[in-house]
């Protein structure tokens, strides 16, 4: 019978998808595993399984367009079925599979919803909060199934945060006895995930305590329905499920984790060319980022030529345009933006500095064998060190009260392919300037190669916009709440200046400073610049 599939909620923050590309066109056979489509959410493009098999009879999201969560994405079906009940928006087909059920009721009971006492050396497994903001996952894919041999550091499962897909680690050993979340469902954190203990162990009385609990998803039963079959417990589907795959040239079958696939398509590494280290030689995100091909200069230069978008050509004298579809980051970035801009009161001081003595100290630290430091390293060192004598400006506002931030994490606005992102230097104040450089080089080549967790991107206090590379002088940011300020740094200029009553050249560079007057009056942010220009213009001050 048919069956709906609606386009599925892959974070927390999710309120829309859209359709990146249908792997699967109407009238393909789909397999319980395959991938029909890739959606792009506000953060990812990620891949999205089948729970069901069948035909695909219908597509209602076409590839471009985007829809709110639990829109009719497809139906799946016999070859043939009648659909139009469906499309009209009846109830005869079978109703939609338990993967969606499961997500309009997700579980919510927690370890502590278990028998007080546990067999001896039966563990429960919850959904881990893998990041600050997380507060619901997905389980993208299962390494291990029901009966398999768990050793401490084996990889569980691949979980979809709102963020990224990440490996989940088992901190316990023993035989995967239960599994409470199934592929491609989503549920809150705490939620029952896992049963671990001695093979043969009864855990009948642990998952019969959790179903009294209320919430936690229980093991299927022989009266499930048919239409409940994608979501059985992974021992009853451990016959037909492979793990994620790709094809060689020669045809044959490569054994890849989702996430392994997902960065060896960012970096355009060829998987035929990778040896796997993970189970029965299945690919893991490990091998993708371990991987250096002899030829890649040339594989590179290759992608480059054939992804290179093509040139428009325009008659003279017409009129042509070209529309872009929002992507998700785009949308959420909108959004943000303008949430802060409309809601946060801006308002911007400026400040010119004079740069020669940075200049000759950069020159004499970078002298130093394997040391490279940057001016905007230098930049975000004195910040730290001013936010120290000025944590009025390392604030945040909030209706009840202002909080005042005694630690220092700077945010470092990167531009990538798709907008923006914000990786975050941790306790920015205790790094050297060599520190900060390897740190902020790291963080914004694997921001730019999207390999950055979503813990990196946390937890700012204040945040450093630098377009001086790019030859602008001066311009003004938007701030990045929840922090009260930003700052925007310009490029370094040479031109004439007064020193000591005689015109000479000298290099200067423009300093703004956006600040929300809720939490941060215009004194206060006049003597928070003065004690940066001062710690810039005086570099040996910041080594003190």
């Amino acid at each position: 019978m048919a069956i709906k599939v609606t386009m599925p909620r892959l974070s927390d923050t999710m309120t829309e998808g859209t359709v990146a590309t249908w792997l699967k066109k109407v009238g393909d056979k789909v397999s319980e595993g395959d991938i029909l489509a890739e959606i792009e959410t506000d953060k990812a493009t990620m891949e999205f399984e089948s729970f069901n098999e069948g035909t695909l009879l219908h597509i209602g999201i076409p590839e471009g367009e985007t829809a709110p969560i639990d829109s009719l994405l497809a139906i799946i079906g016999d070859e043939g079925e009648d659909i139009s009940a469906l499309l009209a928006g009846g109830e005869s087909a079978t109703p939609a599979p338990a993967a969606s059920t499961e997500e309009a009721k997700p579980t919510e009971t927690k370890a502590a919803a278990a028998p007080a006492t546990l067999p001896a050396g039966v563990v429960v497994v919850t959904m881990p909060r893998l990041s600050d903001t997380m507060t619901e996952g997905t389980v993208a894919t299962w390494l291990k199934k029901v009966g398999d041999k768990v050793s401490e550091g084996d990889i569980l499962a691949e979980i979809e945060t709102d963020k990224a897909t990440m490996e989940f680690e088992s901190f316990n050993e023993g035989t995967l006895l239960y599994i409470g979340i199934e592929e491609g469902n989503t549920a809150p954190i705490d939620s029952l995930l896992a049963i671990i203990g001695p093979a043969g162990t009864d855990i009948s009385g642990i998952a019969e305590g959790i179903k009294a609990g209320g919430s936690a998803p229980a093991a299927p039963t022989e009266e499930a329905k048919p239409t409940t079959t994608a979501a059985a417990p992974a021992a009853a589907t451990a016959t037909t499920q492979e793990p994620a795959t790709a094809t060689s040239a020669d045809g044959g079958r490569i054994f890849a984790s989702p996430l392994a696939k997902k960065i060896a398509s960012d970096k355009g590494v060829n998987l035929a060319q990778v040896k796997g280290t993970g189970e029965n030689g299945r690919i893991v995100k490990s091998d993708i980022e371990n991987f250096t091909p002899a030829a890649a200069p040339q594989a590179a230069a290759a992608k480059t030529e054939t992804t290179a978008a093509p040139q428009v050509f325009v008659p003279a004298g017409e009129v042509y345009t070209e529309e872009i579809k929002n992507s998700q980051m785009r949308k959420i970035i909108a959004k943000r933006l303008s949430e802060s801009l409309f809601t946060a009161p801006h308002y911007n001081l400026v400040i010119e500095v004079t740069m020669d003595e940075a200049m000759k100290s950069r020159a004499t630290i970078n002298s130093v064998p394997d040391t490279k430091v940057s001016f905007n390293d230098m930049v975000i060192k004195a910040c730290a060190l001013a936010l120290k004598k000025h944590p009025k400006i390392n604030s945040q506002w909030s209706a009840d009260a202002i909080t005042i931030n005694h630690h220092v994490n700077i945010g470092v606005a990167v531009a990538v392919e798709d907008g923006l992102v914000v990786p975050v230097l941790k306790f920015t104040d205790a790094m050297s300037l060599s520190q900060i450089g390897a740190s902020v080089r790291d963080l914004a080549g694997r921001a730019k190669n999207k390999k950055l967790g979503p813990q990196e991107m946390e937890g700012s206090t204040f945040t450093v916009s630098n377009l001086g590379m790019f030859g602008i002088t001066e311009f003004n940011s938007i701030i990045n709440q929840p922090n009260s300020a930003i700052l925007s740094v310009g490029a370094i200029v040479e031109k004439p200046v007064v020193k000591n009553g005689q015109i000479v050249v000298g290099n200067t560079m423009m300093l703004s400073l956006a600040c929300d007057h809720r939490t941060i009056d215009g004194a206060t942010g006049a003597q928070f610049l003065q004690t940066l220009k001062q710690y810039i213009e005086n570099p040996v001050t910041m080594l003190a």
